[in-house]
């Protein structure tokens, strides 16, 4: 399932990244803490490959 907003691909971005130990967990925040722990290796990496061109900045619920 892709992104629906830039916010939601860089959030699971970043998510992705603490999944794969290149950052520390601990400094997530938000969004993309909440998708570090619900969203397996693989489904962060369908958000975070997205691509963000034609992608609203923000939509309504997104963190």
């Amino acid at each position: 399932m892709p992104a629906k907003s830039k916010a939601q691909q860089k959030a699971a971005g970043a998510a992705l990244s603490a999944k794969r130990g290149e950052t520390k967990v601990s400094e997530l925040q938000g969004a993309a803490k909440q998708m570090y722990d619900s969203m397996s290796e693989d489904e962060l990496e369908d958000f975070a490959s997205t691509d963000r061109e034609g992608l609203p900045d923000k939509i309504e619920g997104d963190d």
